[in-house]
């Protein structure tokens, strides 16, 4: 899938996003608590870059968490980013946030960022090397000993047992509100548009971008969650 199609997927599913994936938020929460140790060893003036922004969760999140932190969204979907300033606004943070509506190599003139995540956003890179070069952008823009915590979809396409995985994830998902030609839509894409990949694979492709001490924080599912640092 290209860069283009991914977006225009996220501009359709904009407006019904958090309502269609509500029954699935127990997960992104569990994620965000986990998250939260990583980020109150940061100063508490924080300014944290968060790639593929989307409607704003985890902004909210650590912006409710850390009240003196600063944010930069950036998120090429124009609908996405239309809802997550809609958010922002409505909880009162968005005055301490910057809105790019675009990719992280579009990005000119910021000082370096404290800390970036990236939830749910490198697994549209089908390909390894431009997936290392995804997180070495966002590598550069990050002060030295700066934190990155990134999320994605992880497995063993070819492991025996994957099948059976596979179903029960799709079973979980079955639980929001979404049809079962969606499912079997993300069925085929995880196939085709994708990129799953082991943990062990995972990991390499960010310590290869230029990030040390790279480990598994979280897992839920077929979602994994990773944090390094910037030397």
């Amino acid at each position: 899938m290209q860069q283009h199609e991914v977006t225009a997927l996220f501009d359709q599913q904009a407006a019904n996003y958090d309502s269609q994936w509500q029954n699935m938020a127990p997960i992104s929460q569990a994620l965000y608590f986990m998250m939260s140790p990583l980020f109150s060893k940061l100063p508490s003036n924080a300014h944290i870059l968060c790639v593929g922004a989307g409607t704003g969760n985890e902004i909210l999140y650590l912006a409710q968490a850390f009240p003196a932190f600063r944010f930069t969204a950036v998120e090429p979907s124009t609908e996405m980013i239309k809802v997550c300033k809609h958010n922002l606004t409505q909880e009162g943070v968005a005055h301490r946030c910057q809105f790019h509506n675009g990719y992280v190599d579009s990005l000119k003139n910021l000082m370096p960022f404290d800390a970036a995540t990236a939830v749910l956003v490198s697994q549209f890179i089908i390909e390894e090397p431009k997936r290392v070069a995804f997180f070495a952008d966002i590598h550069k823009r990050l002060k030295p000993g700066g934190l990155l915590v990134s999320a994605d979809l992880s497995a063993n396409q070819s492991a025996r047992t994957y099948p059976e995985q596979l179903s029960h994830w799709l079973s979980v998902m079955s639980s929001a509100a979404v049809s079962p030609e969606q499912i079997e839509r993300v069925k085929l894409a995880y196939e085709n548009d994708v990129a799953l990949r082991e943990t062990h694979v995972i990991e390499n492709i960010i310590t290869e971008s230029g990030f040390t001490g790279v480990y598994p924080f979280y897992q839920a599912g077929l979602i994994k969650a990773f944090t390094g640092v910037k030397a």
